[in-house]
């Protein structure tokens, strides 16, 4: 019977992906861009550079060769196509090989219970049906469409090699024209594919959340085994370092200009490290119900073993002891009693959620040091390090 549940749940390894899947992979796959099973990143972030960054320098070389140095001093564009758009391509790829890592551990280590093996089938069965449906992608382009109209009048400005400022308003140079049909089009619809794919995972994580898992309270992760999902956490630290450093570098221009100071992206800093973090987690916060009810469970039953043993060895080496004082201390017992006290200590710091420190660190990374290049564009670097200093001593 076993054999023949394993045999339903056999998944191949190109079918286990949040990413390669969708029509752009298609393409992309059609292309030469990328190959079967090879991720190619590098020949990813080559192809978006291309197609994104380096037809802006030759049209401004060539239509408006003055306005140059205006392109190669506007960080907002470097900001999106040199850092966000490889880190947002790197990060599927993060995200590729330890979502295949954990679906490898669970089925290396039975984590499914055998009752519900064909319902961890069916879970990657319908995940790669939404991954590979057209659909999604297809909204993504609508979403970038409408993003692209509404924010139109806050993505141009008289930036020498984007607009020229006239009555009427800025009228975009031909090097702003590609800007924002292909430049931004290329970051925002990586954007919101990061985003698909985020919660392509966030759904995998529900649905499993749902199944019988086999869970032990003792584990030394201190997560009752699920202490490696905590490795999924910090595949969003790319997306969180692109949004980050798009916004960074807007708020960056907004100080260079003069028009604003840091204090006044304080409310909205903490608002977008909030949204942050919520999304990085909220996956796993998915895992609270059944690891909060295994604590629960094992510290009640370890308990009520506690009590028998205690009982036992208290009836035997302290009620009774007259005569043996000396024995106690290298009684079986005794070594039996300090080993079960150490287990219920673990079993009473088990964490409800798979998060430590650990996967605090990368998240918490890709939002501070974006953030760096807006924090000095009004606090110079000395004056920063110097205030740094003065506080660690």
């Amino acid at each position: 019977m076993k054999d023949k549940i394993e045999a339903h749940t056999d998944i191949a390894p190109s079918d286990v992906s949040l990413v390669n899947g969708g029509s752009l992979y298609r393409i992309l796959k059609a292309t030469g861009v990328v190959r079967t099973n090879r991720w190619n990143v590098q020949r990813r972030i080559t192809f978006a550079i291309a197609i994104g960054w380096v037809p802006l320098l030759l049209i401004s070389i060539l239509f408006k060769p003055g306005a140059v140095m205006s392109f190669l001093r506007d960080y907002r564009i470097h900001a999106r196509m040199l850092i966000a758009v490889p880190a947002l391509l790197l990060g599927q790829s993060w995200l590729e090989s330890t979502f295949r890592t954990i679906v490898e551990y669970i089925h290396n280590t039975r984590l499914l219970a055998d009752a519900d093996l064909v319902s961890g089938s069916r879970l990657m069965v319908g995940l790669r049906r939404l991954r590979d449906s057209v659909l999604p992608e297809l909204i993504i382009l609508l979403l970038v469409a409408a993003h692209s109209r509404l924010s139109f009048s806050r993505l141009v400005d008289a930036t020498p090699w984007l607009a020229t400022a006239t009555a009427a308003g800025p009228h975009l140079t031909p090097a702003g024209w590609y800007a924002v049909l292909i430049s931004a089009t290329i970051f925002q619809f990586l954007f919101f594919l990061s985003l698909w794919k985020w919660l392509l995972w966030s759904i995998f994580a529900f649905r499993l959340s749902r199944l019988h898992l086999n869970l032990v309270a003792t584990h030394s992760d201190q997560h009752g085994g699920l202490g490696v999902l905590g490795l999924m956490a910090n595949c969003f630290a790319p997306i969180s370092f692109a949004v980050t450093a798009v916004i960074g570098a807007t708020w960056r221009q907004e100080i260079l200009l003069g028009n604003a100071h840091l204090i006044n992206f304080k409310l909205p800093a903490i608002v977008l490290v909030v949204i942050l973090v919520a999304l990085a987690f909220l996956p796993l916060v998915f895992f609270v119900p059944p690891l909060a009810a295994l604590r629960r469970k094992g510290i009640l039953e370890y308990s009520t073993l506690g009590q028998i043993q205690t009982t036992e060895f208290d009836d035997k080496w302290i009620a009774h002891r007259a005569g043996r004082e000396s024995e106690v201390l290298t009684a079986m017992e005794s070594d039996n009693v300090l080993n079960f006290s150490q287990i219920y200590d673990r079993i009473k710091q088990l964490v409800p959620i798979p998060v430590d420190r650990a996967t605090l660190i990368p998240l918490a990374l890709s939002i501070v040091i974006p953030a760096l290049p807006t924090i000095f564009a009004e606090i110079p670097v000395g004056v920063a390090l110097q205030d740094l200093f003065k506080a660690l001593r």
